[in-house]
């Protein structure tokens, strides 16, 4: 894992200033209780394709912002945002509040943490 910028650091603390996060723990309780969550992996295309959450749909943080409204147009949606560590999606996060979706959630830890519970992947 490589280290990030202090600058990046302060960004994604500034996001999640104002999103809700979560631990995969909690995911997979919310979402044995909630089958309508939405599960959707930012990372790159190549990670996406490398392996992903069971069930996630695929919309990179390079896009998502332009994508989101044409893929899931109700701003209800529950949206559950992961990557490979928790910080790229907060910030995707905080983008989809901006852009008036009420329910998006910041899965901390993300892929790699998800892989160190020796949970299940999609390839």
């Amino acid at each position: 894992m490589s280290s990030h910028s202090a600058a990046f650091i302060a960004l994604v603390d500034d996001a999640r200033s104002r999103i809700k996060e979560i631990d995969i723990e909690t995911y997979l309780e919310m979402k044995q209780a909630d089958k309508s969550l939405i599960l959707v992996d930012v990372r790159e295309q190549d990670e996406w394709q490398a392996g992903h959450l069971p069930n996630a749909v695929y919309l990179g943080k390079g896009t998502i912002e332009r994508d989101i409204e044409a893929k899931f147009p109700d701003k209800q949606t529950k949206l559950v945002l992961y990557c490979g560590g928790g910080y790229r999606s907060a910030l995707a996060a905080d983008n989809l509040q901006k852009m008036g979706y009420r329910q998006v959630i910041n899965m901390d830890g993300g892929f790699r943490r998800w892989c160190s519970l020796n949970l299940p992947l999609d390839k």
